[in-house]
């Protein structure tokens, strides 16, 4: 599943670490999401589109 998470995160000027936070996941698993090393949980892609103020189908792309 691909993401704009990364382009998201910059124009809001948040870390991954502060996303990560925000999130309740370590830095580590937001750098594989954005990536695609990684599919997040239905919940954890719910709490990534919130802290990016954007919607889940905003954010991620299913290929």
């Amino acid at each position: 599943m691909k993401n704009i998470i990364k382009i998201l995160r910059k124009k809001l000027g948040i870390t991954q670490a502060a996303l990560a936070k925000e999130c309740g996941v370590v830095r580590q698993t937001v750098n594989s999401i954005e990536n695609d090393k990684y599919d997040p949980t239905l919940e954890l892609a719910f709490k990534i589109a919130k802290v990016l103020n954007s919607r889940v189908d905003e954010v991620f792309i299913y290929d």
